[in-house]
């Protein structure tokens, strides 16, 4: 969860950067920094995505004996 709100905190950055500032950095232009700023949120905010949804795959296994106990599994699946 913290890679998807550290991604949207460096795309709303650079966006500010990009759009409302004008800024006047020796090593590189502000358009640039806040198009960099934005492209690294983005990836962030997806890897922290794919991270979170590949965590959550489980097996279920339910069974069901003559007497009508039901008797369940949870088994979590594999990570990236």
């Amino acid at each position: 969860m913290g890679a998807i709100v550290g991604g949207i905190i460096l795309f709303v950055i650079g966006a500010i950067c990009r759009f409302a500032l004008e800024v006047d950095l020796p090593f590189v232009a502000g358009g640039t920094l806040g198009t960099i700023l934005m492209v690294g949120g983005g990836v962030l905010f997806l890897v922290g995505l794919l991270l979170m949804l590949a965590g959550r795959r489980t097996t279920v296994t339910a069974r069901q004996d003559p007497s009508g106990y039901v008797a369940e599994r949870r088994d979590p699946g594999a990570g990236l």
